[in-house]
């Protein structure tokens, strides 16, 4: 069982950064495909990037592509979500997810392991 504990959320003025951590029990971490995904009041729950294995290949969402970045330490157990930039609408929960899965990608039925997800609040 793989267990994740996003920290870091909070409120931030627009334009400012936030770095989210994303902390996975187990000795299997190296093995997971890592993902974040976030979910705004009243929408569905999007895509955000994802983080291959080894770290050495990440992609990222078009509405966050070149202000987050998505980074792993595996000897930490550990993801996490620098947010530059932000934006009134980046403003949501955001969960961190996992797989083990060798091809997964943006789908969220391609997650079986869930955080309970950490609130970013983005003023304007």
């Amino acid at each position: 069982q793989v267990q994740l504990v996003e920290s870091g959320g909070g409120l931030v003025q627009a334009g400012g950064s936030l770095r989210l951590s994303c902390a996975a029990s187990g000795r299997t971490f190296s093995t997971l495909r890592m993902a974040w995904f976030r979910q705004a009041p009243g929408m569905e729950r999007e895509y955000v990037g994802y983080i291959s294995r080894s770290g050495g290949v990440t992609n990222y969402a078009d509405s966050v592509t070149g202000r987050f970045t998505i980074s792993r330490d595996n000897a930490k157990n550990t993801v996490y979500l620098q947010m530059n930039g932000l934006k009134p609408e980046d403003t949501g929960v955001y969960y961190c997810a996992a797989t083990f899965a060798i091809r997964s990608g943006t789908r969220l039925d391609e997650y079986e392991h869930w955080g309970q997800g950490t609130q970013v609040t983005v003023s304007s």
